[in-house]
């Protein structure tokens, strides 16, 4: 990137900086900053609509509060590549979301100014609520500043901290809501619908304008209808609402023109108590390709800005979101009692071709885990076959209503865990390592691991027929390729498959783990069994090949502590059989962002690793260990 282009930007090297330009000069500086955000996104690629949505925004932030001694704390934190840049992280920006690169969210580790890690939605207000309400029990003077969109006040956790918050009226809280009509799909639900009606303004506007035309020829009415419009309006504008929660709500405002924003939230910064600034903005802004499509914008790869995104000449391989989406609709058309549900995330999902062809059976809930998961339990009360699409990092989001509302009655519901294991340049956030040790542990719930794309959509229709509830884990991208049957025929439940036969050493591969263990097993000439079913265990096929080998080892993508592997060592265990069992997974350990192969290569869980890890224990002499 050439500093020429950037002459402001380029002298920003912390807010204190910003904080001496003048309000022309911050103008110029928010062109720069989203040309700058474009130029970087372009070449490691990331979030990119969300970010352009929010310069303004937070040029304004950082001119008016004294940051960091001011706290900022970004709801989900997808939108914070302009905060990096002028808190003196600019140029490490051509190291986003790689292996030791800056983060795509928040990361307190990373900065003083990012004061709390986010990148899962609605924390913001509760946790700026806690550092408000610290700054006033420590005697210090500063502010808490929660920056929220409106895709994320759908959660409950976002109203059950506004509730928290409106009662203290001793703190200096401000929360902002950044409405861009827009959260990753296109928001749904009433609140939504409420904020969307209340901003075009034309129910409030015309009937203004009626009243104006029928009251005119009759003055005193008039004139009591203008005394009385002050209090019409708050009947018909978002005030009502945040005020009962007991805000100062001031807004709507225009997020994208500074001569707006930085009086409003300088007048702010000098009141006391729970302040709301609503502003408005749009994802995309001052890049068209992404204003017109911001949903193919919000997290592209590297790109070409002057060209936009292009098709790839050549289809790459069918993912495993691409093989859920399709069965989904497959088995929608094979029984109509089938109903998916997504808790807003319909692209991430694959569930863009469900909605178009079944809509009447299609819910987006907004992002409400806890909700899908107990909606899903209401629509099983009734006969029908929910299937929940969710990310494994989100179902962590509906713990409670997984064991109280599905788990404990028993009902048939179906999770499909897409990103489970490693994610990549999401890092430790969006990780779906632990999805195997907290749902083994719940009893009747089942957890099937299918290797490869074929066995996926087999086994989600496994899952579908049985009469209770069972999780198909998958990851993120594709697998080795191979090419799911267009029927819907099932494996057997809970039963697993000998891939490989060898000696003395056998191999327990989960999931997608099978094919490094297969690479491992012809060196090593070992035994290697695809497993698929993380519970329940398929016993018989366990035990058989415990007694005619030496040592077992068993591999996951998934957390090593409490996962499949666990589940090995404890039915074998419970039936008496003594054999030495290596344990391969995901570490103890948060794993950071980076390039998916490589990041497992370093957890040994490649074929080498794999390998290297049976030989240190099993093959090598005692005196080579």
């Amino acid at each position: 990137m050439q500093s020429t282009s950037y002459p402001l930007l380029q002298k920003v090297n912390d807010p204190a900086d910003l904080r001496r330009l003048t309000r022309s000069e911050l103008k110029q500086l928010s062109d720069e900053l989203r040309a700058y955000v474009i130029d970087s996104v372009s070449k490691t690629g990331g979030h990119l609509s969300s970010n352009l949505g929010t310069v303004e925004l937070t040029v304004a932030l950082h001119a008016v509060f004294n940051t960091p001694q001011d706290r900022l704390v970004w709801d989900v934190g997808h939108q914070t590549y302009p905060h990096k840049i002028l808190t003196g992280r600019r140029d490490r920006m051509a190291s986003l979301r790689q292996l030791g690169g800056l983060s795509g969210f928040p990361q307190r580790a990373e900065s003083e100014y990012d004061t709390f890690g986010t990148a899962h939605s609605s924390t913001s207000i509760s946790a700026a609520l806690g550092m408000a309400i610290a700054a006033r029990q420590k005697g210090e003077d500063r502010h808490a500043v929660a920056i929220i969109g409106d895709g994320a006040m759908s959660a409950g956790m976002a109203f059950e901290a506004l509730n928290n918050a409106g009662v203290q009226h001793d703190c200096k809280l401000l929360v902002i809501l950044n409405d861009n009509d827009m959260s990753i799909s296109p928001p749904v639900g009433a609140l939504n619908r409420y904020l969307a009606q209340l901003m075009s303004g034309q129910f409030y506007a015309a009937a203004k304008e009626v009243g104006k035309s029928v009251l005119k020829p009759l003055p005193p009415l008039f004139e009591l209808a203008k005394r009385l419009e002050e209090q019409a309006k708050g009947m018909v504008v978002p005030a009502t609402l945040f005020e009962k929660f007991g805000f100062n709500y001031v807004g709507p405002i225009d997020g994208h023109d500074l001569d707006s924003l930085i009086p409003t939230l300088e007048n702010l910064r000098h009141l006391r108590g729970p302040q709301f600034l609503h502003v408005v903005t749009k994802k995309g802004q001052g890049y068209k390709l992404a204003e017109a499509d911001p949903v193919a914008y919000h997290g592209p790869g590297k790109f070409d800005p002057a060209v936009g995104l292009q098709k790839p000449s050549t289809p790459g391989k069918t993912t495993f979101t691409q093989v859920f989406g399709q069965w989904l609709c497959d088995m929608a058309a094979a029984d109509t009692r089938l109903v998916g549900i997504t808790p807003a995330m319909r692209e991430g999902s694959g569930m863009v071709e469900f909605e178009k062809r079944f809509p009447g059976r299609y819910h987006d809930v907004g992002i409400a885990e806890q909700h899908a998961v107990t909606f899903a339990a209401g629509l099983a009360c009734e006969g029908l076959k929910p299937v929940v699409a969710i990310y494994s990092t989100f179902l962590q989001r509906a713990y409670d209503q997984l064991i109280h509302d599905v788990a404990l009655q028993n009902l048939p519901v179906v999770f499909a865990l897409d990103r489970a294991g490693l994610v990549g340049a999401d890092g430790a956030t969006h990780a779906g390592a632990y999805d195997i040790p907290f749902l083994r542990c719940v009893p009747q719930v089942s957890v099937a691991c299918p290797a490869d794309e074929a066995e996926c959509r087999q086994l989600l229709t496994t899952a579908y027929q049985q009469n209770h509830p069972v999780a198909v884990r998958y990851p993120r991208g594709a697998g080795v390729g191979t090419v799911p049957a267009s029927d819907l025929q099932p494996l057997p439940f809970g039963k697993g498959e000998l891939r490989r036969q060898g000696q003395r050493i056998a191999i327990l591969a989960f999931g997608t783990m099978l094919y490094p263990a297969l690479e491992a097993a012809e060196a090593l000439d070992a035994t290697v069994v695809n497993m698929r079913w993380a519970k329940p265990l398929d016993i018989e096929l366990l035990l058989q090949v415990a007694h005619s080998h030496e040592a077992l080892v068993t591999v996951e993508e998934g957390a090593v502590m409490g996962g499949a592997g666990s589940a090995v060592l404890e039915a074998l265990q419970a039936a008496g059989v003594v054999r030495p069992v290596l344990q391969l997974g995901l570490r103890d350990e948060f794993i950071e962002h980076g390039d998916p192969a490589k990041l497992l290569s370093l957890q040994g869980l490649d074929a080498a690793g794999i390998r290297q890890a049976i030989e240190r224990r099993y093959v090598l002499p005692p005196d080579q260990n």
